[in-house]
């Protein structure tokens, strides 16, 4: 089976915690939180204060991708400050092992993120020590952009590593994903589909969450 995301970097923070409960009325479960810091990638969101709120306002699962430079300073934190999971790129962290133990230490699921053209070769040391990987189908950054369509090869190639070395680990998939492509991401290994303008462009959050889950199944 299989979880929706959806992305509040979409929603309106002016109705935050009514696009929270509209998500969650539709079905979603997880709720994904992009930290961005202008520098790792070119803009920036929010921080700590945010996800504190966030977590006061609801019980689901808070999920926040970190596309900050030296994540390891940081990820922990996000942790404490009431995040259920929290991933940080290959790209970004010269200590992964160490920043994925804080994580874990301070309570949470740690995932490392991998951007579209980054080889999966990249993970082969740390892949033991994630709860999840999360793969990246469009550069990290911005909102709305078009669904990198080759990275569900690296999807399929990703689920067969992990099902070959006996792993737990899940995939999780950001950028682009609607309800034109979700059944054959689901199709290809991806157990926690990121959704944000697919979710809160159309104006009806709930409506859009229970359009993905319907469509998602249809490869079942």
């Amino acid at each position: 089976m299989f979880e929706i995301a959806p992305s509040l970097l979409s929603a309106d923070f002016m109705r935050l915690g009514e696009e929270i409960a509209l998500v969650e009325a539709g079905g979603a479960t997880v709720l994904h939180v992009d930290v961005m810091d202008g520098k790792f990638v070119p803009n920036i969101t929010i921080g700590l204060p945010v996800v504190r709120s966030i977590r006061a306002a609801t019980k689901l699962t808070i999920d926040t991708h970190l596309m900050i430079e030296e994540p390891g300073r940081y990820a922990a934190e996000f942790a404490k400050a009431g995040a259920d999971m929290v991933s940080v790129h290959v790209e970004a962290d010269v200590h992964l092992h160490r920043t994925l133990g804080s994580i874990r230490d301070a309570g949470a699921k740690c995932g490392i993120a991998i951007n579209p053209a980054t080889p999966l070769s990249s993970l082969d040391e740390a892949l033991p020590y994630a709860d999840f990987i999360l793969v990246m189908s469009v550069n990290p950054g911005f909102g709305g952009q078009k669904f990198i369509h080759p990275v569900l090869d690296k999807v399929r190639r990703l689920r067969q590593t992990i099902s070959e070395r006996g792993l737990a680990t899940k995939i999780e998939i950001d950028g682009g994903v609607d309800s034109h492509n979700i059944a054959e991401v689901v199709a290809a290994g991806a157990e926690i589909i990121v959704a944000g303008s697919a979710v809160f462009g159309g104006g009806q959050p709930a409506q859009a969450v229970r359009e993905l889950i319907d469509k998602g199944t249809d490869w079942l």
